[in-house]
């Protein structure tokens, strides 16, 4: 029986092979040239194997530990298509520690097992269990650089995630232990079948619940758990913090709504009372990262409060979510639609601010002036993703932002959308900060900025796709739509 839900988890397994051969390999051989090509193909073998997957029929696996549905492989789609840009947009940068490049690969690869089990996880150990796999990996790889910068990031991604950790597992004790279950849908049966009064009058559950909130809220960099971002995305090699910012920020908002949406989707009043709380958190979150964003000149710093910024964003959706029906899919489809357009835009975003960073050796803001005539094309494509995450036409940003919004209108959160709009309009002056640098400033040195092959074809594929998304976005709704529906296994 178990060896027939092993194919439910054959993504996984192959990429956890070639994590290991990858590692093999780099002891026998000098050209460490072939690893990224070994891991790209990892990717792409793990990302077939789960679009053969796709389409199928709900279930769940290893005792209901994980569940095979389209809203878990839909992000693990887009886990594995960050960890193939994030390879390739490492191309040049992995030549800064050469000799580590396969451990470098191999645990990029581990962490994203480890992400890729957590979207699926409908288990409370199986949900802890894959979220330290990829913890312990990223920990590692944000200290990579092995500077004191680096170093000094690493250690306190460690301290704060070992903290959040804790906190989160305490959570979990709590709810196990008032409700005698891990499962996540035999959590909310045990909670639909107490009455009002008695559920009302269980403070351990509700703290329980809260502590859940916090170890997911540092996960998805939420105000007040987001202290850990602007030093560890500085620190981080650039390719790492890229990857931090979509594939583990996309998974902690997979996971915190399947667990909030089907243990404690019910009663109704349980899940407006969560949704407020993620409601007033999503507006000083966005508000917090958009204000302390201005006055950045680090532009890895800038990108850092940026992205607690779009997590207030997300949170609208995850409100709206809790407002809604446990029957709408559209508020899910329009939070998944925003990630992937996220993802994808802060992904070219990085991956420009790579190849410009290996050039210039520098991160501060002020070095990327007249960037437009030393790579115009750099500059183009940079601009194109500032355009999208400040959400204007005609780029993913804009419909990804009134798909996300109107939701929460529709659910009654009129005010946050007001509020979110506000810090919209506020973000434009950071994001336009860099764009007026790059193209009205006067080049500090006169030397042409390059790039290699696989950057350029990173950078495009991202471009494209965010452009694409803002003029027929059609198709990729259709996708998070179909995604959204097999929610809640």
């Amino acid at each position: 029986m178990i060896m027939d839900q092993v194919r439910f988890i054959a993504p996984e397994i192959s990429l956890l092979c070639f994590a290991l051969f990858i590692i093999l390999l780099d002891l026998f051989i000098e050209q460490k040239k072939v690893l990224p090509i070994i891991a790209v193909m990892g990717a792409l073998v793990s990302l077939v194997l789960v679009i053969m997957l796709w389409g199928g029929q709900s279930a769940d696996a290893f005792s209901r530990m994980i569940a095979i549905d389209q809203f878990g492989l839909f992000f693990k789609l887009l886990i594995l298509t960050s960890v193939i840009l994030v390879i390739m947009a490492s191309h040049r940068y992995v030549l800064k520690f050469a000799k580590f490049q396969g451990e470098y690969y191999a645990l990029l690869m581990l962490s994203a097992i480890g992400l890729m089990l957590l979207v699926s996880s409908i288990n409370l150990i199986s949900i802890f269990v894959s979220l330290e796999l990829s913890s312990i990996s990223l920990y590692v790889l944000v200290s990579f650089l092995k500077d004191k910068q680096s170093s000094e990031a690493g250690l306190k991604y460690l301290i704060l995630g070992a903290v959040a950790s804790a906190i989160l597992l305490y959570g979990m004790a709590l709810v196990f232990g008032m409700t005698g279950n891990t499962c996540l849908t035999c959590i909310a049966e045990y909670i639909r079948g107490m009455p009002a009064d008695n559920l009302a009058g269980t403070p351990a559950l509700l703290v329980g619940l809260v502590l859940l909130l916090t170890g997911f809220g540092f996960k998805i960099a939420s105000v007040p758990f987001q202290m850990w971002v602007p030093d560890v995305y500085e620190g981080a090699p650039t390719p790492i913090t890229a990857y931090l910012s979509v594939a583990s920020k996309a998974a902690g908002f997979a996971v915190t709504a399947r667990v909030f949406m089907t243990a404690f989707g019910m009663p109704a009043w349980l899940h407006n009372d969560w949704a407020m709380i993620i409601a007033v958190l999503a507006a000083v979150t966005m508000t917090a990262g958009n204000l302390v964003a201005i006055v950045q000149t680090n532009i890895k710093r800038l990108f850092g409060y940026s992205s607690i910024a779009q997590a207030g964003y997300l949170m609208v959706g995850l409100a709206a979510m809790g407002v809604a029906s446990q029957s709408d899919s559209v508020v899910r489809s329009g939070l998944m639609f925003f990630l992937l357009s996220y993802t994808l835009t802060n992904l070219g975003a990085f991956i420009a601010i790579i190849a410009i960073s290996n050039n210039i050796n520098s991160d501060r803001i002020d070095d990327y002036s007249g960037m437009a005539k030393r790579s115009p094309m750099l500059a183009i494509a940079l601009t194109i993703c500032l355009v999208s995450l400040t959400g204007l036409p005609p780029t993913a940003g804009l419909i990804a932002k009134i798909y996300i919004f109107s939701g929460a209108v529709d659910q009654g959160l009129l005010w946050l959308v007001i509020i979110a709009v506000i810090n919209s309009c506020i973000s434009a002056y950071y994001y336009f900060k860099i764009v007026k640098v790059m193209w009205m400033g006067e080049p500090i040195r006169p030397e042409k900025v390059t790039s290699s092959w696989p950057e350029w074809v990173a950078l495009s594929l991202c471009c494209v796709a965010v452009v694409v998304m803002g003029v027929i976005p059609g198709a990729f709704i259709s996708l998070t739509q179909a995604a959204a529906k097999m929610f809640g296994l």
